[in-house]
């Protein structure tokens, strides 16, 4: 009886058997996971450090490179689907032999580059992606152990991905005037900085690493990531300038095989700046990281070191823009000559080949560059060159800008060079004084004068006969000068005479002409 009850009543079919047991499973990996969230507490809050595909699903890292290609190639159409990502534990919540594939899973989710002329698009995943690459600059630096060639070609691949990009020209000319900008507007700054800033801070400390095998890295960090490395200096943000500053400086250091290609590459830059453009940014950047490497440049100097001076370096002083990076380059000059005082004669006829005409500023940096120079130049070098280089400096001397004149003056209150001068005054004092005497008579600016009377002072007093000597044949060269003016003067004289005689004769001449021309037309 209670059988054939039981038997009328509704059975429930088999798949709703089978729903309710997949929902009690799916609501315990659901609980589990939920779980693991609340006994670290670090995925919910700022703390959390990455982002990556539900772990739930086994083969989720398998996949992650084509999700991250299929999220790229999503950025570029506008339309980012980031539902995959989810939160990761931090390398303090999993144990020491996970430690390396999470380190290689997080960098392969940062290979995600996200579009930031848009602020308020995809702030979640900003967020998360910059969370996760704080997280991996922690574990960069506190390493202990070797990194795996895998990890050294995804945190390569990493930092590819994030950098290596096309900069977009600012549509403005660029307009400068005596090296110096006119449109003074700021710095651009790059958008994606928050996530580029961390992506250079974990480059620099993976290539300063210990950790770091050399021979393994190089591999990667080879001459076409060099080049494009070298492409980015050309970057419009100081900021980031300067991380690349650091960074190749480092390399330079750590991968000896890769210095002679360094040099050569930046080379090539320098020539394209000078001879084709005159537009690069990273100039004074290249030159800062020129002028360590040449402070470690073994003695005797090679053909190679010498040979980039005269051809590069020197050529540097040709561009209108040389008050962006003269410092740096200026030091670099000078370290050059401290390696090899020989070089002083061959430095200081490039400046005198590249001196500027019309161009006071860049004038006054000259000569502040000059003193720098001759301070380390031995007598012997000095000689070889004294004789145009005291030319230029008279006409620099007689000066209308006073701040070119003035620093020009300034020289003589320099120890070693004056002591230079006072050793060759034979040959300087006939060069030097008719400047002095035209300044002392004519120049406009006090400053200038008493400067000059006190230049003046110190020949008089260190050998008076000579300066006797030059002073008398002043004296007469300006007596023939003011005769051969006079002559001249009398000759354009003449010669306007004739030419108004003629013009008169010839319109005598056509008078008769002219009326018979007209009587024959009557």
């Amino acid at each position: 009886m209670i059988k054939q009850l039981l038997s009328k009543l509704p059975r429930k079919s088999s798949k709703s058997s089978a729903n309710r047991d997949h929902g009690g499973n799916h609501a315990a990996n659901s609980n589990a996971s939920i779980g693991s969230r609340g006994s670290n507490g670090k995925f919910a809050n700022s703390n959390s450090s990455s982002v990556a595909v539900n772990n739930s699903a086994p083969d989720a890292s398998q996949n992650l490179g084509n999700k991250i290609h299929q999220g790229v190639n999503s950025k570029l159409n506008g339309d980012l689907g980031f539902s995959q990502y989810e939160g990761l534990p931090g390398f303090k919540d999993v144990p020491s032999s996970e430690k390396q594939n999470l380190f290689i899973r997080k960098l392969n989710l940062c290979c995600v580059v996200f579009d930031f002329t848009e602020p308020m698009k995809n702030l979640k995943e900003k967020e998360i992606k910059r969370q996760t690459l704080q997280d991996l600059v922690e574990y960069v630096t506190s390493v202990s152990g070797k990194f795996t060639e895998t990890a050294v070609q995804e945190v390569m691949k990493m930092v590819s991905a994030n950098l290596f990009r096309t900069f977009t020209p600012q549509p403005r000319e660029n307009k400068v005037v005596d090296g110096v900008d006119l449109e003074e507007d700021e710095p651009s700054m790059d958008s994606a900085w928050p996530h580029l800033q961390i992506v250079y801070e974990l480059f620099l400390r993976f290539v300063s690493s210990s950790e770091t095998d050399a021979k393994l890295a190089k591999r990667y960090i080879d001459q076409s990531f060099i080049l494009k490395l070298l492409d980015l200096f050309d970057s419009e943000d100081p900021r980031e300038r300067e991380y690349l500053k650091t960074i190749l400086h480092r390399i330079y250091g750590k991968f000896m095989v890769h210095r002679p290609f360094i040099r050569k590459a930046i080379n090539s830059i320098f020539y394209q700046f000078i001879f084709e453009t005159e537009k690069y940014n990273g100039i004074a950047e290249l030159l800062e990281i020129l002028g360590s490497i040449i402070n470690g440049f073994a003695l005797p100097l090679k053909e190679e070191h010498k040979m980039f001076l005269v051809r590069a370096m020197i050529p540097l002083h040709k561009p209108r823009c040389l008050a962006m990076y003269h410092q740096p380059l200026s030091y670099c000059i000078a370290q050059f000559v401290e390696k090899d005082c020989k070089l002083a004669d061959t430095v200081i006829r490039g400046l005198l080949k590249y001196w500027p005409i019309a161009n006071s500023s860049k004038e006054v940096m000259f000569l502040n560059e000059l003193e720098e120079v001759l301070e380390a130049t031995q007598p012997p070098e000095f000689q070889r060159c004294m004789v145009p280089l005291f030319q230029q400096l008279a006409r620099c001397l007689n000066s209308s800008h006073f701040q070119v004149a003035e620093r020009a003056l300034f020289l003589w209150n320099n120890d070693p060079i004056e002591n230079l001068i006072r050793q060759n005054r034979k040959v300087i004092l006939p060069i030097i004084l008719p400047a002095l005497e035209k300044n002392v008579g004519s120049h406009w600016n006090q400053a200038v004068r008493s400067l000059t009377l006190n230049v003046r002072k110190i020949f008089e007093d260190l050998d008076h006969e000579l300066f006797n000597e030059c002073l008398l044949k002043f004296h007469e060269d300006e007596k023939k000068e003011v005769e051969i003016r006079a002559r001249r003067e009398a000759t354009w004289r003449r010669l306007e005479e004739i030419a108004a005689t003629a013009a008169a004769s010839d319109a005598t001449a056509a008078a008769p002409c002219k009326a018979l021309i007209c009587s024959a037309a009557g």
